[in-house]
């Protein structure tokens, strides 16, 4: 292969790698809502038509940030303080991601329903059925998917307005009354 055979890669592989970064980075700061797939773009310094080339479309985009900020290693499971704590931490920042989304309501375009219902059972439901195998449960599928189903409503509600207590407790306050709720490992000294 010449070194001009390399080249349109090398880009391909920077301009992909500069709309990851570009995205994470507003995600973060602005939450998933409130960023355009023209402002990562803009961040990215390139055409922000090239997300539907690189990625196919901002849910998407969003599965592949997911990837990225936790690479292939298992997460602990929803039951773990630390676990619940980081992705209501996230759910607070970013806000009603398709994560979570896609719990509730179905998205619209095909393939980041798939992704995103892929991505929602590899990081949160299947830690928690293989957590209930493990302890002998009877239907840890079953278990698992309420228990995630749960936690998402919880998390999708504190941005609805429909739960006044709710919309305005700490972020920490809500996973205190999920983990005793639900059974989890809550903070030290409690159990």
């Amino acid at each position: 292969m010449s070194g001009a055979d390399a080249g349109p890669r090398r880009n391909s592989a920077r301009t992909r790698e500069a709309l990851l970064r570009a995205a994470t980075e507003l995600f973060s700061e602005r939450g998933y809502d409130r960023t355009t797939v023209r402002e990562i773009g803009e961040r990215a310094g390139v055409d922000p038509a090239l997300i539907a080339r690189y990625f196919g479309s901002k849910p998407l985009l969003y599965v592949e940030v997911l990837r990225a900020e936790h690479g292939d290693v298992a997460p602990d499971d929803l039951l773990t303080e630390p676990r619940l704590r980081e992705v209501a931490a996230r759910a607070e920042r970013r806000g009603p991601v398709p994560l979570l989304r896609v719990a509730v309501q179905p998205l619209s375009d095909g393939a980041a329903q798939d992704a995103t219902r892929a991505a929602l059972r590899s990081r949160l439901v299947d830690p928690l059925r293989a957590r209930f195998a493990w302890e002998g449960r009877d239907r840890p599928g079953l278990r698992a998917d309420v228990l995630v189903a749960a936690v998402a409503g919880v998390l999708l509600a504190r941005h609805s307005g429909a739960f006044e207590d709710l919309a305005d407790a700490e972020v920490d306050e809500v996973v205190d009354v999920l983990l005793e709720t639900l059974g989890g490992d809550g903070p030290a000294g409690d159990r």
